[in-house]
């Protein structure tokens, strides 16, 4: 049995607190946090505690909040004797170094509040100091996910940029080309189909093989047209980006 405090309260600790739920050897000890009324969403199922000065002992704390409250938090947990890990793709361990004990617990993956994510085949990355805190957070890791790597901070700092891209920047991309369909009155679900046989490619091509369309063709008249539909739009900054890119694609 391997006994677990999460500090947080937000999407990360959301997600996590209900796969540890379905393993029966993950106890949840405690689940701390600031806002009272998010900490209600756990207190059916474990103990919830608001004053970070009154946190009981786990083997392994787990701070799931936003980056720059990460040192703050580590804080509350400096005297514990158990673990104290974070869960940021782009902080470094040693933020942690005030804790006796501590390393990363990264799930690689988006989360939010009402989608359901399978976490057996979310890729969870961890560090460590020592074979024996690796050991334990392998268990721990194992015991939700399927895919369990050792990352160190170098590493899981360029993978943080790189899921940035794919993702945030991705789904950024998603939304301009909502706003065009709207504006030009189209329903923005035409374009699910394509958005989903796109994501759907990469698990069979490589991102390469799968480039369709005007750039993989070398069609630089639609180029110029799509790139002045832009210019010409308030998204100029994609049009910069492109206009910058595009034809260096596929030279």
């Amino acid at each position: 049995m391997i006994r677990v405090s999460i500090l947080g309260t937000g999407n990360v600790a959301a997600h996590l607190f209900r796969a540890f739920l379905k393993n029966e050897d993950v106890e949840i000890v405690q689940v701390v946090g600031r806002n009272t009324e998010a900490l209600r969403a756990f207190s059916k199922q474990t103990d919830t505690l608001s004053d970070f000065t009154n946190i009981a002992e786990a083997d392994i704390f787990i701070i799931a909040v936003k980056d720059d409250a990460i040192v703050k938090v580590s804080e509350y947990v400096k005297h514990v004797k158990g673990m104290v890990v974070h869960t940021s793709g782009g902080v470094s361990m040693d933020a942690l170094s005030g804790c006796r004990r501590h390393g990363v617990f990264y799930p690689l993956q988006t989360f939010s509040k009402n989608s359901a994510v399978d976490m057996r085949s979310v890729p969870i990355c961890l560090e460590a100091h020592d074979s024996a805190d690796t050991d334990l957070l392998n268990a721990l890791a194992a015991m939700i996910s399927e895919s369990v790597h050792q990352v160190d901070s170098a590493c899981r700092k360029a993978l943080h940029l790189t899921a940035v891209i794919v993702n945030n920047f991705t789904n950024h991309l998603y939304y301009i080309g909502q706003q065009i369909c709207v504006e030009n009155e189209l329903p923005a679900e035409i374009l699910q189909p394509l958005i989903r046989e796109t994501a759907a490619k990469i698990e069979q091509l490589s991102p390469y093989d799968a480039q369709t369309g005007p750039a993989r063709r070398g069609d630089h008249e639609t180029i110029s047209m799509h790139l002045e539909q832009l210019k010409a739009s308030k998204f100029k900054a994609v049009y910069e980006v492109m206009s910058a890119s595009i034809e260096k694609l596929y030279p």
